[in-house]
């Protein structure tokens, strides 16, 4: 790529882009094609507002809809009376995804914000900036408070939590526009998908390693099982393992069945594979609609608008929380792989998978750790869509609560690598208590993935803290 690694033209971001900003320093600049478009619709609005009703520009808002407004200093009482927050800060790496979400949707010309403010995005985005942004700022219906501390910082009325970007005020006309969005909810979803995404990933190797420590049978994975029930994601989870422990040494399974933990992980796994997949899909569409209200439209005769619904959140909670509950389901099987590890009956090694003295606990530990991790994102898989809210007089009448839904997303990205973590721990005991050595393994994925935990985990089978066993293999699920 040449010096800028991405062109915001409010359509075709990823979420992806969004975290190589954020994570991987890629650069942004504004599409001209895009800051086109931005101008015109500035000039739109301008003109709607001389004949019609806008709201938020010629009205108040909220209960106030249908209140005419005093034009003068109309869009800085909005701004500062909506700037209301509470709860933490944001982490940085979300309050600068925040910019660049907004930064895209803005590209995309329906808002009729001006294109300074968007340079004044893009600026803050390049300076590496971090806004001071609170996490209870919504419920689902437009993340307002957010944006509006957002634009009291771009204004330089509020200082930024990190950066000190040039100030770019923002006209009366500018405000409304500018607050009705739900990028911060977006950027905190796109943040915690992506990690979901990689852990999802992970799981695979995990998986396979638990499968030969186990001696499975590899017919639960057969291509022709999963042509037989063609689900979303199944297949692709199954090939997954399949292709790991492609190239491994032939072994005799130790059953004919084997325990769910192995014989339906591509029936559980494949469904977080999909909803995972249906979330990115839902969240790249937010990331490059005009979703704006009131939305401007370019005619003819000059501007207009449309008052409309579009900054409701329920597609990014439903999705959400299809999301969180699926990954309980996969949490829950790692789980059960682990207790199957600590079963002499089904490894043939000692229970707990201990060495030493008569009576040693070996790794039991370990499941205490990981059920108190599946418990925490058990409470985090609660869907948050199912709250509403009543509100301004009854003129709000419902809400999605995707802000809360995106924060447990969000939550459930720890707990979820620790009971992976303890399985690759368990695993990596159980073949290590057997006597296998990678070499046994390769050259198969799984054989690489087996060198890898056993070179970086430590060795001693002994009755010891396994603490810093599990915060090494955590380590190694996000090694990037």
């Amino acid at each position: 790529m040449g010096p800028t690694d991405i062109f915001l033209d409010g359509e075709s971001l990823t979420p992806y882009d969004v975290v190589s900003v954020v994570r991987g320093g890629a650069t942004v600049a504004l599409d001209p094609v895009a800051r086109a478009r931005v101008e015109a619709t500035a000039r739109a609005v301008q003109q709607a507002v001389a004949w019609r009703p806008v709201y938020g520009a010629t009205t108040g808002v909220g209960a106030n809809r249908d209140v005419v407004a005093e034009r003068a200093g109309h869009g800085q009482r909005i701004l500062l009376s909506h700037a209301t927050a509470g709860g933490d800060a944001l982490p940085d790496e979300v309050a600068r995804a925040v910019l660049v979400v907004r930064a895209n949707q803005l590209a995309a010309g329906g808002s009729g914000t001006r294109a300074e403010v968007l340079d004044g995005l893009v600026v803050a985005i390049g300076l590496g900036a971090a806004p001071l942004l609170h996490g209870y700022t919504g419920i689902g219906t437009g993340d307002l408070s957010a944006l509006a501390e957002l634009g009291l910082q771009l204004a330089g009325e509020l200082p930024w939590r990190s950066g000190a970007p040039p100030v770019v005020a923002l006209t009366d006309l500018d405000v409304l526009p500018f607050l009705s969005s739900t990028a911060a909810t977006v950027a905190q979803a796109i943040v915690a998908a992506i990690d979901l995404a990689e852990l999802l990933t992970a799981t695979y190797p995990v998986t396979a390693l638990s499968f030969v420590a186990l001696g499975g049978n590899p017919e639960a994975f057969d291509a022709r099982v999963h042509e037989a029930r063609p689900q979303p994601g199944q297949a692709e989870a199954a090939k997954a393992v399949r292709d790991l422990l492609a190239g491994g040494r032939p072994t005799t399974p130790l059953r004919i069945q084997d325990p769910f933990g192995l014989r339906s992980f591509p029936q559980v796994h494949g469904p977080a594979v999909h909803a995972l997949d249906r979330l990115l899909e839902v969240l790249t569409i937010e990331l490059n609609s005009r979703a704006e209200n009131p939305l401007v439209v370019r005619t003819e005769a000059g501007g207009d608008v449309l008052h409309h619904g579009n900054w409701h959140g329920a597609p990014v909670a439903l999705a959400l929380d299809s999301a969180r509950l699926a990954l309980h389901s996969v949490a829950s099987l790692s789980v059960a792989r682990t207790a199957s590890l600590m079963n002499p009956d089904l490894t043939a090694l000692t229970s707990f998978l201990a060495e030493g003295p008569a009576g040693s606990s070996g790794a039991m530990g370990v499941e205490y750790v990981q059920h108190a991790a599946l418990a925490r994102l058990r409470s985090l898989a609660a869907p948050a869509s199912l709250s509403t809210a009543r509100m301004s007089r009854g003129a709000e009448d419902h809400a999605s609560f995707s802000t809360e839904a995106a924060r447990l997303t969000g939550e459930s990205v720890q707990p979820f690598r620790t009971v992976l973590a303890c399985e690759l721990v368990t695993a990596t005991r159980a073949l290590r208590l057997a006597g296998a050595k990678p070499a046994d393994l390769l050259p198969s994925g799984v054989g690489e993935a087996y060198q890898r935990a056993y070179d970086e985990l430590p060795p001693d089978l002994g009755d010891r803290p396994l603490t810093i066993d599990i915060a090494k293999a955590e380590a190694l699920l996000v090694a990037r």
